[in-house]
């Protein structure tokens, strides 16, 4: 089955048709910047873009950077907050002219990766982190999703936890990959003493950098290792999502 999956972050606007049943892209993918501000209205014009640019006219998976129910957004800690309450799946259906599903950004990555990635057949409680603008998280229990956990929220040192170590973060503070490290480390130790994970897959941008901070992240007693997707990941899990496979 083909999808076309489309992955909006912060800082782009990521879209290629998938192959499902191999979680792999057809085409190069496209990236077009993220408008600033990142209004509904001006999102959804990227996303029609995207569609128009690949000639599409099946289904399109959605992965967003928020609390997704029901094809409604109830969060958009680093979008625009004219998308809070907004059905974006109608939205996104009717501007695209597509049957359109609509997922969390990290847990569309998770997907990705616990279907074709670094977590295939993994059991017990695993956490995907997605570092890039903020922290995404996807948790996946025995290899089912425990959607929206938006762990990237959690208050370190008095800050939500993506402030101080999200890729964002490293790069306005100018922080070396070992001092980075350093902070992700601090924010690994605090989800290990919550949850008790028996894995954690890094990903995101970074994860192409893993052999810079890994030395950094000793001290933590889960396994860690990088995704395997990267920067596609979201693109993938987005259409298996509106694949219902």
């Amino acid at each position: 089955m083909q999808v076309l999956g489309i992955d909006i972050g912060g800082s782009g606007i990521k879209g290629a048709p998938v192959e499902v049943h191999k979680g792999k892209l057809l085409a190069k993918r496209v990236r077009l910047a993220t408008p600033d501000p990142a209004t509904a209205k001006k999102v959804t014009q990227v996303v029609y873009d995207i569609v128009q640019y690949f000639d599409w006219q099946g289904k399109i998976g959605v992965g967003f950077p928020g609390i997704v129910r029901d094809g409604h957004i109830l969060t958009a800690a680093n979008m625009h907050e004219s998308w809070v309450n907004v059905n974006a799946e109608q939205l996104f259906a009717k501007s695209t002219q597509c049957a359109c599903k609509l997922i969390n950004d990290a847990d569309a990555a998770g997907l990705a990766e616990m279907r074709y990635g670094a977590g295939q057949g993994r059991k017990g409680k695993v956490i995907l982190l997605t570092f890039g603008t903020g922290i995404g998280s996807a948790l996946f229990l025995d290899g089912k999703l425990v959607s929206n956990t938006e762990f990237g929220h959690l208050q370190l040192r008095g800050k939500i936890a993506e402030a101080r170590a999200s890729d964002r973060a490293r790069a306005e503070k100018r922080l070396s990959w070992k001092n980075w490290g350093k902070r992700v480390a601090e924010y690994l130790a605090h989800l290990e003493l919550l949850f008790s994970p028996d894995l954690f897959i890094m990903g995101g941008g970074v994860s192409k950098d893993f052999d810079l901070f890994i030395k950094s992240l000793k001290r933590i007693n889960t396994e860690i290792i990088p995704a395997q997707h990267g920067n596609t990941a979201g693109i993938v899990g987005a259409a298996i999502a509106a694949s219902g496979e």
